[in-house]
């Protein structure tokens, strides 16, 4: 399986079927390479590899995009939190560890997206 299609997979098991669709269906002739780049590199390469399980990889990820006030990926990744076996309570300590290394302002704003995005599910 090349890296595209080994990525394709991952992502599709750690955002959903229903995301990737959308993302995919949406790209445009200007967006294309760059979702297919996402696809080969960020899963094929990064998620695919054995060095961390993916619940660990879903912790740094949170805790990065909190970090980087990156606010339109929180939710994508709470989800993808959940789908990798991450409960409510530790997406919260998630957060709670990230506010004293990356600010308490990051870190209430993604508290906001979080439970939103989980009170969404309910």
């Amino acid at each position: 399986m090349d890296r595209y299609d080994a990525g394709m997979k991952v992502r599709r098991e750690v955002l959903g079927d229903e995301h990737v669709d959308r993302a995919t269906a949406n790209a445009t002739e200007f967006s294309r390479p760059f979702q297919e780049m996402i696809t080969r590199t960020a899963w094929g390469e990064v998620w695919t590899r054995d060095g961390l399980d993916r619940k660990t990889r879903s912790c740094i990820t949170l805790a990065v995009l909190t970090a980087l006030r990156a606010e339109n990926e929180i939710p994508m990744h709470v989800r993808a939190a959940l789908r990798n076996g991450l409960s409510p309570e530790e997406i919260r300590e998630v957060l709670m560890h990230t506010a004293v290394y990356a600010g308490v302002p990051a870190a209430n704003s993604a508290f906001a997206i979080a439970q939103k995005t989980l009170d969404d599910l309910e």
